[in-house]
């Protein structure tokens, strides 16, 4: 997994949502899409000071978990006994070891810039994912599949921004809603397909703003959202 790699996915991604190819690089990916997702953050392993990716950054001090383990297989974690005075020297030994282990990836394969990913191949910072593929800029997702800017959804595929969400494909800015298929702007909605800026309804096609176009008028419009949010 590289930055290539990772734009490859994105393209995959756009394709099947926008119907169109990607050419925004990662960075304006990241401040486009996913400035709203809890993201691991980039710190330096306190001993070796190699640069690394946490989710939780308030200790100040990290490991990676493939140094964490190395020194577990080696050294060890345990210290010899000695005599404490206070309180501070307390303090100070408990420091030399409490170090917070970063970029934890379990049982996954290419896997960079994440933080506890479990069972997930292909995945470019995120956080708190599994079983899933091609993920990026995602946090708290699971048996997904080319999510992008995505949170605490599952069961979605080829979708951008879907937040508290499942059994969703082929959808940009889905929020809290259920079985929705190549929509636009949907929040708390069930069994949508091609359908845009609608809320709290169910069982639909081709609504805007929760009302009823013919199929060839709802095409038209779309094309023009599409372009309003790729060039907004």
């Amino acid at each position: 997994m590289d930055d290539t790699k990772a734009l490859d996915m994105v393209n995959k991604i756009f394709r099947n949502v926008f119907d169109t190819d990607n050419h925004y690089s990662l960075d304006e990916l990241l401040e486009k899409f996913a400035f709203d997702v809890k993201l691991p953050k980039q710190v330096n392993d306190s001993i070796t000071n190699e640069i690394t990716w946490a989710d939780a950054i308030n200790s100040g001090r990290f490991i990676t978990n493939k140094n964490m383990e190395k020194r577990d297989e080696t050294q060890g974690w345990m210290l010899p006994k000695k005599e404490i005075n206070n309180l501070q020297e307390l303090i100070d030994i408990w420091k030399t070891i409490n170090l917070t282990t970063t970029e934890r990836v379990y049982d996954s394969i290419n896997v960079i810039k994440s933080d506890t990913i479990y069972r997930c191949e292909n995945v470019y910072r995120s956080t708190d994912c599994s079983d899933s593929k091609n993920m990026i800029f995602c946090d708290s997702c699971g048996d997904s599949e080319f999510l992008l800017a995505s949170q605490r959804s599952s069961v979605c595929n080829f979708c951008i921004r879907t937040d508290d969400s499942t059994n969703c494909s082929n959808s940009y800015n889905v929020i809290c809603s259920n079985k929705i298929s190549n929509s636009l702007f949907i929040q708390d909605c069930f069994d949508l397909y091609e359908c845009m800026f609608c809320s709290h309804i169910a069982s639909k096609r081709f609504c805007i703003a929760n009302m009823q176009f013919d199929e060839d008028e709802y095409y038209e419009i779309k094309k023009a959202i599409v372009r309003w949010i790729l060039s907004s």
